[in-house]
């Protein structure tokens, strides 16, 4: 955030009307602040240098680069920007493709008002928790083959990361849990812990496994096959 509090938000988007009425939403709130707008992922590059944005609202199907290597160049230069993925549909091998490369979180193109400002909020905060269930499908649904479609059948197979014996038993069950889906609330409910404890397990967990936030931490539990798809009645 700047000197001021505010939380420097940078919409990309190739389609003009979209970008007003998100910066419509987002500057009536009197902590956010739009610095930036791109049409394309080449700029939103640029701009995300240049201004050092803390949220990034990342189109996928753009012209010149599209946002998915946007995300991962961003991701890639060590700028502290989350990005927030925009899709059209919520089980989406774009929006997937996106958590890989290192983005926070997704979000539907019509999005309610009050959540798209929540979202931001909450991945500006750095917890990166927007529909940890939605989220725990779409993993289910790609990492692990669970479609059969073109995005699962070209996912590597789960390998056991030597990183991994770098966790108490404590925080592997912490991670597990977070793959579930589960809130730090509900983490500590289920182990009897204050939320600040689990807190800094997730602190931990993150720093030992060189991530970036608890959303690259269940992307990279499914990945490892440290879990695995349940098959829940959703």
């Amino acid at each position: 955030m700047n000197d001021a509090g505010r939380i420097r938000v940078l919409l990309v988007d190739d389609q003009p009307l979209l970008r007003m009425g998100f910066r419509l939403i987002l500057e009536g709130e009197d902590d956010l602040n739009v610095v930036g707008e791109a049409s394309d992922g080449a700029e939103a590059v640029r701009q995300a240098r240049e201004l050092t944005p803390d949220v990034v609202l990342m189109d996928v199907r753009m012209p010149v680069l599209d946002g998915i290597e946007a995300t991962r160049a961003i991701t890639g230069s060590g700028s502290g920007a989350r990005i927030i993925i925009l899709t059209t549909f919520d089980i989406d091998e774009y929006a997937f493709a996106g958590l890989q490369a290192g983005a926070s979180a997704f979000l539907l193109k019509d999005v309610a008002p009050a959540e798209l400002v929540q979202a931001v909020r909450v991945v500006a905060s750095g917890d990166a928790v927007v529909a940890p269930r939605v989220t725990q499908r779409l993993l289910e649904t790609y990492v692990r083959g669970g479609d059969g479609g073109a995005a699962a059948s070209a996912a590597a197979p789960a390998h056991r990361d030597p990183l991994l014996e770098n966790l108490t038993p404590r925080e592997t069950e912490m991670l597990e849990a977070m793959a579930e889906g589960l809130s730090n609330a509900e983490i500590a409910h289920r182990y009897f812990l204050s939320e600040a404890t689990v807190k800094t397990h997730v602190r931990r967990i993150l720093t030992k496994l060189h991530l970036r936030d608890r959303v690259q931490a269940v992307v990279y539990a499914y990945e490892t096959g440290l879990v695995t798809p349940s098959n829940p009645d959703y």
